[in-house]
């Protein structure tokens, strides 16, 4: 019977397709790292051709690969004199298929200068591949 075969392959895509608490404990986490100032934790996520766009403020620019990403990080924790930034973090929303899962939420870095920064954070194989940190002065974080 072809029907039985059909639901099996439809459930299996279905399971497949959702990405679960894995990527959003890592995704947690890798916000947490950028809060610490904590530039080790931060470097473990990446893929080794990672890039990551950041947009707005003085650190704008887009960064390949994880010297050029980890070079980013140290100037971002320098900025706040290597202090932990007090953060709030709005709600962590995810797609996911078989292919990956991508992270979205809104943030709030306290420290020298408050930052409010939309997260998008693209997950492939487990991996961190693709992040874009966008300077949103207006965003709402939390509400």
């Amino acid at each position: 019977m072809k029907h039985p075969l059909a639901l099996l392959c439809c459930l299996a895509f279905a399971t497949a397709a959702t990405a679960g608490p894995l990527d959003e404990k890592r995704a947690e986490a890798h916000l947490q790292a950028v809060a610490a100032g904590n530039v080790e934790a931060l470097m473990r996520d990446y893929t080794e051709d990672a890039w990551m766009d950041w947009v707005g403020g003085p650190l704008d620019g887009r960064y390949r690969g994880k010297a050029a990403i980890r070079e980013v990080w140290q100037k971002f924790a320098a900025l706040n004199d290597g202090q932990p930034r007090p953060a709030k973090f709005g709600k962590l929303v995810q797609q996911a298929n078989p292919k990956g899962a991508t992270l979205e939420t809104a943030a709030e870095y306290g420290g020298k200068t408050t930052i409010k920064v939309w997260h998008v954070l693209v997950y492939r194989d487990g991996e961190l591949a693709t992040e874009v940190w966008q300077i949103a002065p207006a965003l709402k974080v939390g509400e």
